[in-house]
């Protein structure tokens, strides 16, 4: 191999490895002084995005925005603010602090102007267009979706962007409504893609609805019949995510009917993102709601009743505390704390309970602490371990945390 080509190598090789940590030189009070690049450099670096930005920009797949020409919006204004000045008594009311706001008035005024943005924002900050339609794509809700459940016959529990909701109250069928043509047709989807408990990258299906004509639910075709959220025992909160789709005809959902009704979770797992590349042509996304649930109670008798299954339990496996060597002669250590370190945490808990049983009876009330245990006075003659060993003891620090319980626990 010649010379100038292992020279090259050499030179490319170099200029990979300085890619991974540039630095930048500056001249700081006449010396030169070499700076590495931030965080947000580094990963402006490594953001492969921007070699083609109109590749990866997002897409919207809803609606369009259908707005109305500059001219009537100024002119309905300019009547609005008319109207706002002819009304002496509004005049009076807003000078005495006296004037009150319709809340039905305002929450549709911002359904038509500013809620398909807001909405949209806060889907983004839930995840909820990454996890089931892709990366780059999103879309505004144009239609309000309003879903609300019946937990009895006085309390009413609605659906709201993100607002949660415990499984009992999401026992029955909501109810849903939003605003269509007499002959438009719709798809509703109820999914959460953080419960499928066979498949890691599929959502569970809760319920389907397609053929709804006219904004009637009860006009639609029943394609998976509802299923109430059971998020498990230990794995957090879920999403649930209600999703509108606007027809563009009368579909054949025979290939996603399932028998009725279906309490098979395998027969459940669905993705939103395979269902729209298929039915991109047919269906456009254009309202969107959604609530978060976490376990409660009643999903025991869920899973044993209704499911016929064990309900299952998660737990998160801690990884063990590092634990350096141990040394014969710690140095600057307090020689009885370093022991416990290395000892079995179980026979710690079990020398602190025995300590605790006999200091109580059974038949007695447990006698009170002192209110100021830190300030009784300690045995001078003792060492500095042992004194520190008494303090911790009144006061329940460290391991003796469990020596004392509820209310009978002393202040420090």
């Amino acid at each position: 191999m010649s010379a100038p080509s292992v020279w090259c190598r050499l030179a490319s090789t170099t200029q990979k490895a300085l890619n991974l940590q540039l630095t930048r030189s500056v001249w700081t009070r006449k010396i030169k002084v070499n700076i590495y690049p931030s965080l947000e450099e580094r990963l402006e670096e490594l953001d492969h995005t921007r070699e083609d930005p109109e590749v990866y920009a997002p897409v919207d797949i809803g609606l369009p925005e259908r707005k109305p020409s500059r001219k009537a919006q100024l002119g309905q204004r300019l009547e609005h603010v008319k109207a706002l000045r002819r009304n002496a008594e509004l005049e009076s009311q807003a000078r005495k602090a006296e004037l009150t706001l319709d809340l039905d008035t305002v929450n549709n005024a911002w359904e038509k102007a500013s809620a398909p943005h807001h909405i949209s924002a806060l889907a983004h900050h839930y995840g909820i267009f990454g996890d089931l339609f892709g990366k780059y794509a999103y879309f505004r809700p144009r239609v309000p979706l309003s879903v609300s459940y019946d937990y009895d016959e006085q309390t009413v529990s609605p659906v709201y962007r993100g607002n949660v909701l415990k499984p009992k109250e999401t026992a029955a069928e909501p109810k849903v409504q939003f605003e269509s043509s007499p002959d438009d047709l719709w798809t509703l989807i109820l999914t959460n893609p953080d419960g499928n408990l066979y498949e890691n990258d599929k959502e569970c299906l809760h319920w389907f609805v397609g053929n709804i004509q006219g904004g009637k639910l009860e006009t639609g075709e029943v394609i998976c019949n509802y299923l109430q959220p059971f998020p498990p025992r230990g794995t957090g909160y879920h999403r649930y995510v209600f999703v509108l789709y606007k027809q563009e005809k009368r579909i054949d959902f025979s290939e996603f009917k399932k028998e009725q009704p279906c309490l098979l979770l395998k027969e459940r797992s669905f993705s939103t993102l395979d269902f729209y590349r298929q039915m991109q042509d047919e269906v456009t996304p254009a309202g969107l709601a959604w609530f978060q649930a976490d376990w409660d109670s009643s999903l025991t008798d869920f899973f044993h009743n209704i499911l016929q299954m064990r309900e299952p339990l998660y737990e998160y496996d801690f990884p063990d505390m590092y634990m350096a060597p141990q040394k014969h002669f710690p140095l600057r250590r307090q020689f009885d704390r370093y022991l416990d370190m290395h000892r079995d945490p179980k026979q710690i808990n079990k020398e602190i309970l025995l300590k605790r049983l006999n200091g109580i009876n059974p038949l007695e009330r447990e006698p009170p602490v002192h209110p100021f245990p830190a300030a009784l006075p300690i045995d001078t003659e003792l060492t500095s371990w042992e004194k520190k060993e008494i303090k911790r003891e009144r006061i329940g620090a460290g391991k003796y945390y469990d020596l004392y319980r509820g209310s009978n626990r002393p202040k420090a």
